[in-house]
């Protein structure tokens, strides 16, 4: 009967948590040392998915507007070990409202946001530069005070083609800023970079093309960058791209994803460049082909790899119809609930079982 006490407590103690939609604690492994950001793009409508694509979501070809979507994708990249997303953004009225309606849905989930400012147009030319100072200071003015922007010591702006503009430009932009925001440039070479230095607060490389099986110098032009940048005191993100492919949009180079062996070699590769965070190219740059977003072509296969080096649980990933805008589905629930109760019933029937068999016995 003794035995029964304690089984019977356990019972009591078990199920208002399921009930409660909650399921008992265990030990976590240990995330990577290294923040993980996914550069994160919110510029879809339901017609961006008809051009240039090769792969669509399992969620859909959503609207960035879709707040469901948006959770989701927190959810599940936060559930892979990844800290926040480099969100992609400009000063429009569109970016502004779907960007405080991420930020608001990241403070939610205890995500972190930076933003990568878009610096070129559409047909990669730069950006006036009175308009760059503009929108920067718009960021910083109805932003930067979010908790959610907080992943250093001021809301980190990555200035996406800052190649493409001068020296002179650069500082006359990030100068009467810098106290409120960290800057950092988009450069790809030590020559360039060594001449914003005074400017900046760093650099982040986006460099989603790279082949690791053809280009020789690419682990060393990584850590030759990553060394330059600490030496300069400044904030050094490191790029990992699954792959890429954009023939669609008038790319003419591709590289084979090889069933996530090519993003393990590109995280191994950024890692060893010793980055104050890892730049995952992309969450959801599908006409790229860089995204790491569970998709119709690929599943949940770089979410997996992500978990695995994480040492995670991978997250588990509803079935959706990719032909319709799906709603959020909290990970795990049912699964758990169902797994929970099971277990349950086991031990409860154990232990009646064992009652019976020492009464007989008796």
């Amino acid at each position: 009967m003794k035995r029964f006490g304690y089984s019977l407590v356990l019972l009591l103690w078990v199920f208002p948590m399921i009930f409660a939609g909650v399921t008992p604690v265990h030990a976590q492994s240990t995330a990577s040392p290294v923040p993980m950001l996914a550069y994160y793009y919110i510029w879809f409508d339901p017609g961006s998915w008809d051009r240039a694509k090769t792969d669509t979501p399992l969620l859909g070809k959503y609207s960035s507007d879709d707040a469901a979507v948006m959770l989701q994708h927190i959810r599940w990249a936060k559930a892979a070990g990844i800290t926040g997303f480099i969100v992609s953004w400009k000063s429009t009225d569109v970016l502004n409202r779907r960007l405080e309606q991420l930020a608001k849905l990241a403070e939610q989930e205890n995500f972190k946001l930076a933003v990568i400012y878009q610096g070129l147009d559409f047909d990669r030319n730069p950006l006036p530069v009175g308009r760059i100072s503009s929108d920067l200071a718009y960021f910083a003015d109805h932003f930067a005070s979010m908790p959610v922007f907080d992943l250093y010591s001021k809301p980190l702006v990555i200035w996406s083609g800052t190649w493409q503009f001068s020296v002179k430009e650069i500082a006359g932009v990030t100068q009467p800023l810098r106290d409120r925001l960290l800057i950092l440039a988009s450069e790809r070479n030590l020559n360039r970079y060594s001449e914003l230095i005074p400017y900046i607060d760093g650099d982040a490389y986006y460099w989603s093309s790279v082949n690791p099986d053809t280009y020789t110098g690419y682990a060393d032009k990584l850590a030759k960058m990553g060394a330059a940048v600490h030496a300069a005191k400044g904030l050094w993100i490191a790029p990992a791209a699954p792959g890429f492919d954009a023939r669609l949009v008038g790319g003419t180079s591709t590289v084979d994803r090889n069933s996530g062996d090519t993003f393990r070699t590109q995280i191994n590769t950024a890692l060893a460049s010793e980055p104050d965070a890892l730049g995952i190219i992309s969450w959801n740059e599908f006409s790229e082909n860089s995204h790491i977003e569970p998709s119709v072509n690929f599943g949940s296969t770089y979410l997996d790899v992500l978990s695995q080096i994480n040492q995670l649980p991978a997250p588990t990933i509803g079935e959706f119809d990719s032909s319709e805008q799906a709603a959020v589905i909290p990970t795990n629930i049912f699964q758990s609930r169902t797994a929970a109760l099971a277990a349950v019933g086991i031990l409860f029937v154990g232990s009646v079982v064992l009652i019976l068999f020492r009464r007989k016995r008796n």
